[in-house]
């Protein structure tokens, strides 16, 4: 992707930036910056432009912190659950090949009391 150049307004002083990203969303970080560091020199007049942009980074490297924290802890709770679910479907197989081996075995029994049935009525049959 070439590189593209975007001019960004923050804190009252103008950023030209060459960027892979497209250029809405560089423009929409760039105001999202600048409208952190306008709360943060509105909140306190002492507070200088560049303290301001401190202030700023610390505050979005503190939502990434709990955003990437967030993102880690989804991450182990899908594994869990992809683990739980392989389990369930392990498990499920299992009872599945139980129930046909019961089947098989209940239809092995019912042929021999057919058998043994068909041989005691012959048998009856033959005394009679």
């Amino acid at each position: 992707m070439d590189k593209i150049r975007v001019k960004l307004h923050i804190g009252g002083i103008d950023y030209y930036i060459n960027t892979d990203e497209n250029l809405e969303y560089t423009v929409a970080l760039g105001e999202k910056i600048d409208k952190r560091m306008t709360e943060i020199l509105r909140s306190n007049s002492l507070i200088t432009v560049n303290q301001a942009a401190v202030l700023t980074s610390l505050e979005l490297a503190d939502e990434l912190e709990k955003a990437n924290v967030s993102a880690d802890n989804f991450r182990t709770q899908i594994s869990e659950y992809l683990l739980e679910a392989t389990q369930a479907k392990n498990e499920r197989d299992y009872y599945k090949r139980e129930l046909e081996r019961y089947k098989t075995e209940v239809s092995f029994k019912n042929d021999q009391i057919n058998l043994f049935a068909g041989t005691k009525k012959q048998k009856e049959d033959e005394e009679s």
